[in-house]
């Protein structure tokens, strides 16, 4: 299958598409295999070829993996689920609304994952795309620095774990594990550490709460609700702290690259 070709200087945005696009099309392999499937029309140099309908909906499904690949295999995870939390405890019910939360944390993982991409994008998407390098082996290029970069996250307790669960070499690392076992490992390992910066976030906006809830019992203000008066001194504090810069910068810096 013919991919469009993507400029070395495009935007970061697109090498994310096309590397991950990479990634979530291993059935297309078969194009280059010579494999023997129905509706197959002509033959080359380089084998059988698809027909335009397959073609298409071999491509549209693969689309449908972009999402789980973009969840289970990059920083997307980690972030936003610190920022879910953050809005928890501050204690506003809407404010920064979902579609902010998930726009800020895809852009934070394009920021984040960009040297990931970039070498995904030159190493194996450029070279597919140009016809200079076969699909099995861009495959095996693309994935290189993508297991790379879930290494350097992963637990080697989570990986010991999938490990153990799958009935491998105890032996077995993460450079030689298989990507069944590497991306759940990697995964857990983003959920305990999303959950350790969001006890960290917690901690702060918590006291603030508890202190407003001792002054309202003490002043015998009952009906009167510790959240909502809490509420804009929490905004406060984290404004003037300049919340949203140290959390940020957390977060990107929370990432062995």
């Amino acid at each position: 299958m013919s991919l469009p070709v993507i400029r070395a200087d495009g935007t970061r945005a697109a090498k994310l598409f096309a590397a991950l696009l990479l990634l979530s099309l291993p059935s297309l392999g078969l194009a280059q295999t010579g494999a023997q499937l129905p509706l197959l029309m002509g033959t080359g140099s380089n084998g059988m070829s698809f027909s335009v309908p397959v073609q298409t909906l071999l491509f549209f499904t693969a689309l449908s993996f972009l999402p789980a690949i973009l969840l289970m295999m990059t920083s997307f995870t980690r972030i936003v689920i610190v920022l879910s939390l953050l809005r928890q405890a501050l204690g506003t019910q809407s404010a920064p609304p979902n579609q902010v939360v998930v726009g800020l944390s895809l852009f934070l993982t394009l920021f984040v994952m960009g040297p990931t991409l970039d070498k995904v994008y030159e190493e194996a998407y450029l070279p597919y795309s140009t016809n200079n390098l076969p699909f099995d082996q861009a495959l095996v290029k693309a994935e290189a620095p993508m297991r790379t970069f879930m290494s350097k996250q992963t637990r080697q307790s989570d990986l010991a774990l999938f490990v153990k669960l799958a009935k491998l070499d105890p032996a077995t690392t993460a450079a030689t594990a298989p990507l069944r076992v590497l991306i759940p490992a990697f995964v857990t390992s983003e959920l305990k550490s999303a959950f350790q910066i969001g006890f960290m976030v917690f901690i702060p906006f918590l006291v603030i709460d508890i202190v407003v809830a001792s002054i309202l019992m003490s002043l015998g203000m009952m009906m009167l609700s510790p959240v909502l008066v809490a509420l804009p001194f929490k905004l406060m504090i984290f404004v003037l702290a300049d919340g949203w810069n140290l959390l940020l910068g957390s977060l990107a810096a929370s990432f062995v690259i």
